[in-house]
């Protein structure tokens, strides 16, 4: 190569040789993600060209390259001219002996119709003109004319892959519709239903899911839908599950034979009814963070059998968190999919999106603002909030695309505000109404703006401190993510729902599952549910998600997804407000708990009225009997409530095997009675790292549950601890939760009869 003379031009805007990863390159992605694949498009073709053979191209317009990538039509192939006008250095480029503008038209718009040299000896001729000698010359048309090859190649590629996600997206629609046409035969009829607990989030947000494969395997609940005895279930499972894992399913699901003839000798081999199929490729793409949907779709011998087991037979898939390749592997089995196009998932679950479709549906949200996308924009903004707000202690701040609490940070903005008691003053010296139009509002929200840069950079409190130890380091993602801020509840006892919906393809909208999250890790992250709930009036809420299922039919939302709301007795009222807080497109973890709950009790959930009815156990239809001997008894059925969790983790679990610990917790009376429809049952995820599992208790009141639920995990981490354990568990953080849950319980009760009576004659019944 000719040697290179002018040093790589150094510049802030994006450098076209930079990792995809780097902060600069995510901002684009965000800014510009509508034409994201055409940008990509053009970088690729530019970098290959101009970067692999020294030609010193470092910094290109960003604006300029958006531009240019939105109005060019990759039918055609871009032109020498597209490549200069987006140069920040064009002119030094040019100046270079090797430059690829020498002898090229300049300027910013797309000039002549040719083009990159390469697809002909004309064009490389035109390229290579301003080469100055012919030893340069013959490199030049040289390198260009393998390049050239190089670019049309990709280009082909890139254009088989949206011909195929097009064709992938048309027979999701067109399956969709014969799924609507033909589902109330369907849904009654012998079926097969593949189970694909993908997180199909972006890239980026994959790449910080710790042991990913296990997060996707926290849905095991889906197995219990063949309840239904017409449903076969086909499970894919993102882990190599062991012989004794498999067995341990074969037995739980074997329970519900024993659950219904209340004789525990009355256990039922299932095994034809579920298949659980792990895709080849589980280990072939360690390092890419891949999603279940998309491991599969490259596993082609599970595809295979598949397609041989769903031969002849009316099936569906329920996938999980929507991602464009569940549609590939759909079209692959050329079966429906019951769940939303990707596109429409990620416009409506993102923590902006969530306030969108709830404005639209006209439900209470908290006080806050969506969209954010600038320093400028957040500060004034939160000033404004604050202002309008005073009473609120804590502000929340939401990345648009994360998951579980991670991208959230929150700050106490009231108690750190120096300006605070000078506002006060002002605003009870001027009264309500003048207040609202004086000179001092403006000169306190001018306060405001200037004290937060500080009082953020030194309160804020990533909720995800390993991730985020700074508040720079969270606004750097903040910002080039998008997201929200809200208000948190200026109230000593908040509770938090969550709510599963089912928008089935006919358009009727189901309510499915209520609980109150637990939260072992903070207040901002769920790790677990109390079923039913039984903080909100259910009335009240069923009116609120069945808005919010028009909001999101509206939108072309289908299949599962879960409502969060938060409760709380506002201060100055003292009534109880409900605020909608967050949407996810989904199957969620509750509801797979849930699955579960009715599977073991062999009852039924009622959203309507906050009540889980179960048929009556042993001892209870003995006491029953005895009370109407003589006449006849009413339908024989009891309230039951249960306490689960997928979030336990111990890092001295795995140094005990599965069979042992089941042996340890049954003798010390930790197991599930048939008979009398309670216990406590186990979510076993793998046997390999073996550090978490879910855990599920049954019983007939609340505060017992609890207590019996903390006194499993109190007795489980006695037997596996070592003296001076040093590793990471949450299961005391749960225990303390539930203590506190226990506390507000109890002096709940006092209160029961004159706050709440549909609460009281709920558990009277």
């Amino acid at each position: 190569q000719p040697p290179q003379t002018a040093q790589p031009f150094q510049d802030p805007c994006l450098d076209i040789a930079v990792h995809q990863k780097a902060p600069s390159v995510l901002t684009l992605q965000h800014l510009h993600h509508s034409s994201w694949g055409s940008t990509v498009g053009f970088l690729e073709p530019s970098e290959k060209l101009l970067k692999d053979h020294s030609v010193p191209l470092a910094t290109i317009n960003s604006q300029k390259l958006a531009q240019i990538t939105s109005d060019l039509d990759f039918k055609e192939n871009p032109t020498k001219s597209d490549i200069l006008s987006m140069m920040k250095n064009q002119p030094a480029v040019e100046e270079t002996p090797n430059g690829a503008g020498q002898g090229g038209s300049t300027g910013g718009h797309r000039a002549g119709p040719s083009p990159m040299p390469g697809s002909g000896q004309q064009q490389q001729q035109q390229w290579a003109a301003g080469v100055t000698s012919p030893t340069q010359q013959q490199w030049a048309a040289g390198v260009l004319s393998s390049s050239w090859h190089s670019w049309s190649h990709l280009a082909r590629l890139r254009g088989a892959l949206r011909a195929a996600r097009r064709r992938h997206l048309e027979n999701f629609c067109s399956r969709a519709k014969h799924l609507a046409a033909n589902w109330n035969r369907i849904r009654t009829s012998r079926r097969t239903i593949i189970h694909i607990p993908s997180l199909g989030y972006s890239q980026h947000i994959r790449e910080h899911i710790p042991d990913l494969a296990v997060q996707q395997n926290l849905q095991m609940g889906r197995l219990c839908d063949i309840l239904d005895a017409n449903v076969d279930v086909i499970y894919i499972c993102p882990l190599a599950l062991s012989e004794e894992l498999l067995q341990y399913y074969n037995k739980l699901l074997g329970l519900q034979a024993a659950v219904r003839s209340g004789s525990p000798e009355d256990m039922a081999d299932l095994q034809d009814r579920f298949r659980i199929l792990t895709p080849e490729a589980i280990n072939s793409f360690p390092e890419q963070h891949m999603c279940l949907a998309t491991v599969l779709k490259y596993s082609p011998r599970t595809l295979q059998r598949l397609q041989g087991l769903l031969q002849g037979r009316d099936a569906y898939m329920v996938g999980g968190v929507p991602h464009l390749d569940e549609l590939a592997v759909a079209d692959q089995l050329q079966v429906p999919l019951l769940g939303s196009e990707p596109a429409v998932a990620q416009l409506c679950s993102t923590k902006s999106g969530s306030r969108r479709i709830f404005a639209s549906a006209g439900v209470p949200t908290p006080p806050g603002e969506g969209d954010i996308h600038s320093r400028e924009q957040l500060l004034r903004a939160l000033s404004q909030l604050v202002l309008d707000n005073l009473e609120v202690q804590r502000w929340l701040f939401k990345v648009d695309d994360e998951r579980a609490g991670d991208g959230t940070a929150f700050c106490d903005v009231i108690s750190h505000l120096e300006c605070q008691p000078w506002i006060q003053r002002e605003q009870q010296e001027h009264g309500p109404g003048v207040w609202s139009e004086s000179q001092a509002r403006e000169l306190a929200l001018v306060k405001i703006s200037q004290e937060l840069p500080g009082l953020l950079a030194q309160h804020v409190q990533p909720v995800n401190e390993k991730r985020f130890p700074t508040w720079e380091k969270f606004l750097q993602t903040f910002l080039t993510q998008g997201g929200v801020i809200e208000a948190f509840p200026c109230s000593g006892s908040v509770a938090n729902l969550t709510v599963d919906l089912l928008i089935e393809p006919t358009g009727e909208l189901t309510l499915l599952a209520a609980g109150e999250q637990l939260h072992a890790e903070g207040p901002l992250r769920s790790s677990g549910t109390t079923i039913p709930q039984r903080s909100v009036d259910p009335g009240l809420l069923q009116a609120l998600c069945l808005k919010v299922g028009e909001a999101c039919k509206a939108k072309g939302v289908l299949g599962y997804f879960s409502v969060d709301f938060v409760a709380f007795t506002h201060p100055q009222t003292g009534r109880q407000q409900v605020w909608a807080t967050d949407l996810d497109l989904g199957y969620s973890d509750q509801l797979a708990l849930s699955q579960l709950l009715v599977y073991l009790t062999d009852g039924n959930v009622d959203c309507g009225s906050s009540i889980l009815q179960a048929p009556l156990g042993a001892k209870e239809s003995q006491s029953q009997g005895v009370q109407h001997e003589g006449t006849k008894p009413p339908a024989p059925s009891s309230p039951r409530c249960a306490v689960a969790s997928s979030q336990l983790r111990h890092c001295s679990l795995s140094g005990i095997s599965y069979s042992l610990l089941l042996h340890t917790c049954k003798a010390h009376g930790i197991g599930f009675d048939p008979q009398e429809k309670q216990g406590t049952v186990f979510v076993l995820y793998e046997d390999q790292k073996r550090h978490s599992l879910g855990m599920i208790t049954i019983g007939e009141d609340l505060q017992g549950v609890l207590l019996t639920f903390a006194r499993n995990l109190f007795i489980i981490h006695q037997e596996i601890s070592a003296p001076n354990m040093q590793g990471e568990t949450n299961f005391k953080m749960a225990i303390r939760d539930i203590e506190a849950i226990l506390g507000v319980t109890a002096e709940n009760k006092l209160r029961l009869e004159e706050e709440q009576p549909w609460e009281a004659d709920a558990l009277k019944e």
